[in-house]
């Protein structure tokens, strides 16, 4: 593995914040790092700092000579004076762009619906994205950087983005730095997660799911007095463990010590009490759709949509933006009037409708949220407990020191969470959710989903985030050509749905795997199951291995610095080993799984 960029020694502090002290950290040839952590702890620094865009206060950053590196950052800095086609293709003339299969399919995949004619100054949140992501992808990059860049894209254009990264280069080649809050994009393509808390970059092995498991390893091994965050991710551990075959296929040794920690986890909801409690509180009828059609200006967004919404039913909502997602909360909260058909509404729902614009707040907003906070109710039910507006407001993590900010002066992901703290005092029965991940990190999307979990009601909720649609909710269903469908198969159903209305030939495979009209034969499927067995107990003896050379290490001589050295390397050549044997396990795995749903 070669050094491609890094850090020594990296000391950055701001007016009011030292926000690293004394980091140092590489990125190597075929590296493929996530980067999770709070909001304001430094991840956007982080990368900023390794791309040179801002310098340490003390140590220095490093590169390899020549270097390529190219950045998304969170603004997407396009110049709104340009066209559409030239911020993508940095003015080149078409002859040269057009013939690059790679460029045509990154350009098809990510910008095929928006005219190249169009200045960028005319273009939607989601359309500017796609296109600085279109721009950065169509060059040749040693390194790529990119922040949060699942913003605003739909779960298609994920799915989409994984597919790319996992094959932009070859194994051993690029690097790659994802700071992103879409923990199923972490973990399709981080091979490392480096965690950035307390001023430090801590790295773990492996995507999120790794990262989870060894994260609260170290809190149990620390004693570390965080009782509720450990119970948070001993909760989502439980819900990886339990999770579709495609998401928790991890080798035997590592499930059995997964398994060993979570055995006196309950599952993350109690199915048949909330039904019960949502029945009690809401009756037989909550919402119903009978043939609902809505246009606008004579444009056509929803038609012929049936919907019958179930006491203590918990639904998600998919499709690709603008395929009227929102329209439809609209429709069932009474926001939205529907052209044809009617909604029905029993007559306990109390609905409330959780926005992207948080126009409930505008109202506030020279207020300090004290004072917001005091008109709210004085006690709120989670998990048979009793707990304060302020509890719920340090669980979804507020200081002490944020009660006295005004409403307006709080961040976007610091509003998103005093929003949803103000509907859930409301106590309704009915909860609509549009776009909830925005401006929000990882911690807390697992505070949410713990809140969520416990909360006896309807729920639909509308998102891009794979991970937290199949977290909390049961069933999915896509709108897709104006008409709701169900999707038994979930989002990979969806995906397949998708990838077949597209009929435009593409230089590489769709994102979304779609099924093979002959699969493999009786003995190809035993040959990959013996090969897969194979594998996995030749993992747990190099595991094995790597282990005990880890504590000899502990008795070895510490001054014998060439001995050392030696050591070292040989544990790095067994880890590199166990690495390629892992890519093999898993490639195995797809192909059976996909098989295995023909």
């Amino acid at each position: 593995m070669a050094h491609l960029l890094g850090a020594r020694s990296v000391r950055l502090e701001y007016p009011t914040k030292l926000v690293f002290d004394d980091v140092s950290l590489g990125v190597g040839t075929g590296d493929r790092i996530g980067v999770v952590g709070r909001n304001g702890d430094g991840k956007s620094s982080l990368l900023k700092l390794l791309s040179k865009r801002i310098a340490p206060d003390a140590g220095q950053v490093t590169w390899r000579d020549g270097l390529r590196l190219g950045v998304l950052e969170q603004a997407d800095g396009l110049d709104d004076r340009t066209t559409v086609g030239r911020a993508i293709t940095a003015g080149r003339p078409q002859h040269q762009w057009a013939g690059d299969p790679r460029t045509r399919h990154i350009i098809a995949s990510l910008a095929a619906d928006i005219d190249f004619a169009a200045p960028v100054s005319r273009l939607s949140g989601g359309q500017r994205r796609r296109v600085a992501l279109a721009a950065l992808l169509v060059q040749d990059w040693d390194v790529i950087a990119l922040d949060e860049p699942t913003n605003h894209l739909d779960v298609e254009a994920v799915a989409w983005l994984a597919h790319h990264l996992r094959r932009r280069w070859p194994k051993r080649a690029g690097g790659l730095l994802l700071v992103t809050h879409d923990r199923w994009l972490l973990d399709e393509v981080a091979t490392t997660t480096w965690e950035v808390h307390d001023r430090r970059v801590e790295p773990f092995e492996g995507g999120y799911a790794a990262y989870v498991l060894q994260r609260l390893e170290r809190d149990r091994r620390l004693a570390a007095s965080q009782a509720r965050r450990q119970n948070l991710l001993r909760k989502e551990l439980a819900w990886l463990r339990r999770g579709p075959p495609a998401r928790t296929a991890k080798p035997k040794f590592r499930i059995e010590a997964a398994n060993q920690l979570i055995a006196d986890v309950p599952p993350p909801r109690d199915r048949v009490e909330l039904a019960r409690l949502a029945s009690a509180r809401l009756g037989k009828e909550v919402v119903e759709l009978v043939d609902v059609g809505l246009s606008f200006d004579g444009h056509e967004v929803l038609r012929q949509v049936e919907w019958r919404l179930a006491p203590g039913e918990r639904s998600a909502v998919l499709g690709a933006n603008g395929a009227g997602k929102s329209s439809l909360l609209g429709l069932i909260a009474g926001a939205l009037t529907p052209t044809t058909g009617r909604v029905k509404r029993g007559k306990s729902v109390r609905l409330a409708l959780l926005d992207q614009r948080f126009a409930a707040l505008a109202q506030w907003a020279d207020e300090p949220v004290r004072q917001v906070l005091a008109r709210a109710r004085h006690d709120y039910q989670a998990e048979g407990k009793t707990v304060t507006p302020t509890q719920l407001l340090e669980l979804l993590g507020f200081s002490p020191a944020h009660l006295s900010a005004k409403v307006g002066e709080l961040s976007g992901g610091q509003q998103r969470r005093l929003q949803l703290l103000l509907v859930l005092l409301d106590e309704p029965n009915v909860l609509l959710i549009d776009e909830p991940t925005n401006d929000v990190d990882i911690d807390l999307l697992a505070a949410l989903e713990d809140l969520l979990d416990s909360w006896p009601g309807s729920l639909v909720v509308v998102s891009h985030d794979r991970y937290l649609v199949e977290r909390v909710t049961d069933q999915q269903y896509a709108i897709i050509d104006g008409r709701l469908r169900h999707l038994p198969g979930g989002i990979d159903q969806y995906l397949r749905l998708r990838a077949g209305q597209s009929s435009a030939p593409t230089a590489e495979t769709p994102a979304a795997p779609e099924p093979v009209a002959d699969g493999p034969s009786g003995a190809q499927l035993r040959t990959a199951q013996k090969e897969l067995a194979s594998l996995e107990r030749r993992m747990a003896k190099l595991q094995e291995r790597i282990d005990g050379a880890r504590l000899a290490l502990a008795d070895h001589d510490q001054s014998d610095y060439v001995g050392l050295g030696l050591e070292l390397e040989r544990i790095a050549d067994l880890e590199a080993e166990s690495r390629d044997l892992e890519s093999r396990w898993y490639e195995l795995g797809e192909r059976l799984e996909a098989a295995a749903t023909l």
